[in-house]
């Protein structure tokens, strides 16, 4: 939280204002991934979850400066 990660030209602001609005366990994470429609993951555990649960594939993950990001728009 409150890192700036940065790979080639992309900048990206971690911002703990839009990310931590509350911690959860592993359990509470796969909860939360089969009741939202629109997920945004920053964290190597927390997008590993994610395509562990199937919720995407790890072809929709990016890494910027080392760190997993994954943004999902279920349909």
């Amino acid at each position: 939280m409150g890192k700036q990660l940065k790979q080639g030209k992309i900048h990206f602001n971690v911002s703990e204002r839009f990310y931590k609005e509350k911690q959860v366990s592993e359990t509470g994470l796969k909860k939360l991934l089969q009741e939202f429609d629109n997920i945004n993951l920053v964290g190597n555990k927390a997008v590993e979850i994610a395509v562990g649960e199937k919720i995407a594939s790890e072809k929709n993950v990016v890494e910027i400066g080392g760190v997993k990001h994954l943004q999902i728009f279920k349909i």
